[in-house]
């Protein structure tokens, strides 16, 4: 297997844990689960489900690549690269068109879709470069990403981005 199809496996897997990871607080909710998953359906929650998304499916990423012996450079630095553009990516695209046309399932699902797409090709740029691979910092870096989603599931900015619309709340629905 070369390192594009499985970057085209890993974009369609990341794409089915998104769904998954979309329900999961909903079904057991814990503390635990609310620092990986959405808590809510506010903009800012679903950014939470794209980067474990990714993360957890690097996990699995990280197996099938040694596996099926696919070469590869700086993994980390891709699992974090990648995570953090998808929220930027996602909110670019989404916000103009939450604010003009308003909220949509089909957009938020399109727009994920396509965000995914274009972080995979990111990443297939990323884990074909030649630089040295600072795991540790990396690592760092992907759990320091975490710690600002959970203080920010439990300590929401009152601002729209945070605001769940179907519940009237924000953070973690009582």
């Amino acid at each position: 297997m070369s390192l594009k199809k499985s970057r085209v496996i890993a974009c369609i897997g990341t794409i089915i844990l998104a769904f998954i990871f979309h329900f999961a607080y909903e079904m057991l909710p814990n503390f635990l689960f609310s620092i990986f998953f959405p808590v809510n359906e506010s903009v800012w929650e679903h950014m939470k489900m794209l980067y474990s998304s990714i993360v957890f499916y690097g996990i699995i990423d990280y197996f099938l690549n040694k596996k099926y012996n696919i070469g590869y450079n700086n993994f980390f630095m891709n699992l974090f690269v990648c995570s953090v553009s998808s929220i930027i990516i996602y909110l670019a695209i989404f916000l103009p068109l939450y604010y003009s046309i308003g909220e949509s399932m089909f957009i938020s699902i399109g727009v994920m879709i396509i965000t995914f797409i274009i972080v995979y090709v990111l990443s297939y740029f990323i884990l074909s470069l030649d630089d040295k691979d600072y795991n540790f910092l990396w690592v760092i870096l992907i759990i320091f990403g975490y710690v600002i989603f959970t203080y920010l599931t439990y300590n929401p900015i009152k601002t729209q981005l945070f605001f769940d619309t179907h519940h009237e709340v924000y953070g973690i629905k009582k």
